[in-house]
């Protein structure tokens, strides 16, 4: 086994003879130390149904209708149009969110607000 010189990671190792049977190689165990890494993840979003949704929309419609179709013999050049006025528009409507293991794809305002009533009330039957 070759370790590096000072590594104090892989210098938990064992060798066991005793477990070598009829081989001229003596077994090794390494303990590897694996530490929980959290691994900030990033997307743009746009909520299903909100304002930002409608004006992403009306937005897009309308860059759309102002792309030059008359002499559409270069294709290459109309979809990489399309393809501008898309991620320009997504950009202006989009908003950055932060994916954590704590992340709640599935809370809405729905939740919010039972959850307030709950808070306000108190009551065993708002929490359920």
């Amino acid at each position: 086994m070759f370790l590096r010189s000072g590594s104090s990671e892989l210098n938990n190792h064992s060798i066991h003879p005793d477990w070598r049977l009829l081989s001229n190689h003596a077994p090794l165990t390494i303990i590897i130390p694996i530490t929980e890494e959290h691994i900030v993840s990033r997307k743009c979003s746009i909520i299903k149904d909100s304002e930002e949704e409608s004006t992403f929309i009306k937005d897009l419609t309308n860059s759309i209708r102002n792309i030059d179709t008359s002499n559409i013999t270069n294709l290459d050049r109309a979809v990489n149009e399309f393809a501008s006025v898309v991620e320009i528009t997504w950009e202006k409507n989009s908003k950055v969110i932060n994916i954590t293991r704590h992340s709640k794809s599935w809370w809405d305002k729905s939740c919010c607000r039972d959850l307030e009533k709950y808070r306000s009330s108190k009551s065993l039957e708002d929490w359920k």
